[in-house]
């Protein structure tokens, strides 16, 4: 099969889950994570701002084929299902029987390509990535390419989140068993040392000449054009370890993450260069007050509004995030029952 074309159907795929629903809370309760693995609270609670996620997309991004909406809790009540963008899709209908349930996003999300119908090419949202601009099927896409960038950047140990550090090492170590780095760096060179990259990433891939293996990847925390060939070729190389993480109910220290599927575009030189960083913002809400006015003043055609434990008064935040994003889209999309 040739490339494909900017023309080709591009989806999006968002994951959600509503913490506070007591079916879902009886059903976590009934499984106890293992020792070592991340159940923190901020993991699962919603902030309720899942309608500006349809309000962005109706907005922002037209042109979007369907929405495959993955949760295993209720939909919310404003939500048509009905809608003819929509598929509504839970974990049972692409992972097998034996992960479920799964309280583990990196679990599901090595099993995405098996979400029926979806198109070879997709966006991947997690449910605090946002639109908040007019985008393009060329922001995601180009030539049938996934648009991204390519930096190198040392795994941080981090004791505020030591199962994180552990997986991003994982990830690393799948990687450089299928990849040479200097090898790599001479044979894409052109994406390694793009001249479009922001100044801090063209200097950490020139610094990490000096290091002979990789020190780990710097993948960009929003919205992720994604191949289901890929999700397929890494499926066929790696079984082994995407099968052990969809067995891990929780999030765990030899988990793998969908960083990795869109490292491994990467690091074949299957992805079309570009610097991310002039259309998106990372905003932490443990500063809530600014992440509520970056929203308000939309500079970037996409956010990570990133929930932390470092959140200190979670209801005051949550009501001035949503306060944000109503002045932004006050429109019901076509997503809501009228």
């Amino acid at each position: 099969m040739g490339p494909l074309t900017e023309r080709a159907p591009i989806d999006f795929v968002v994951t959600w889950v509503d913490g506070g629903d007591p079916a879902w809370q009886a059903q976590r309760a009934a499984y106890a994570p293992g020792p070592g693995a991340d159940d923190r609270p901020e993991r699962y609670r919603d902030w309720g701002l899942l309608r500006y996620w349809f309000r962005g997309v109706e907005a922002c991004a037209p042109w979007a084929r369907q929405v495959h909406f993955v949760t295993d809790c209720p939909p919310p009540a404003w939500l048509d299902t009905a809608h003819p963008k929509l598929h509504v899709v839970s974990t049972a209908d692409f992972m097998p029987p034996q992960c479920l349930p799964t309280f583990n996003s990196n679990a599901l999300e090595v099993y995405l390509h098996r979400i029926p119908g979806l198109a070879e090419q997709f966006v991947y949202f997690n449910d605090d990535t946002y639109l908040l601009r007019p985008a393009a099927p060329e922001d995601f896409f180009r030539q049938g390419k996934p648009r991204d960038m390519l930096a190198l950047q040392p795994v941080v140990a981090n004791p505020a989140s030591p199962v994180m550090s552990r997986i991003l090492l994982n990830d690393s170590l799948v990687l450089c068993r299928h990849f040479d780095k200097r090898t790599n760096m001479r044979r894409h060179w052109r994406q390694y040392f793009h001249l479009g990259l922001p100044p801090r990433y063209f200097i950490y891939n020139l610094l990490e000449l000096a290091f002979p293996l990789y020190t780990g990847f710097y993948t960009v925390h929003g919205p992720s054009p994604m191949l289901r060939s890929t999700y397929e070729e890494l499926w066929a190389a790696e079984p082994e370890i995407l099968e052990e993480t969809g067995r891990h109910r929780f999030r765990e220290g030899t988990d793998v993450t969908q960083y990795l599927f869109r490292e491994w575009q990467k690091q074949k030189g299957d992805f079309t260069p570009a610097n991310l960083h002039r259309d998106f913002a990372y905003l932490g809400l443990e500063h809530p007050e600014q992440a509520a006015r970056e929203i308000r003043r939309r500079r970037r055609k996409m956010i990570c509004a990133n929930d932390t434990p470092a959140v200190r008064d979670f209801d005051a935040a949550r009501r001035e995030l949503q306060q944000a994003f109503e002045s932004v889209f006050p429109q019901p999309s076509s997503f809501e029952k009228e």
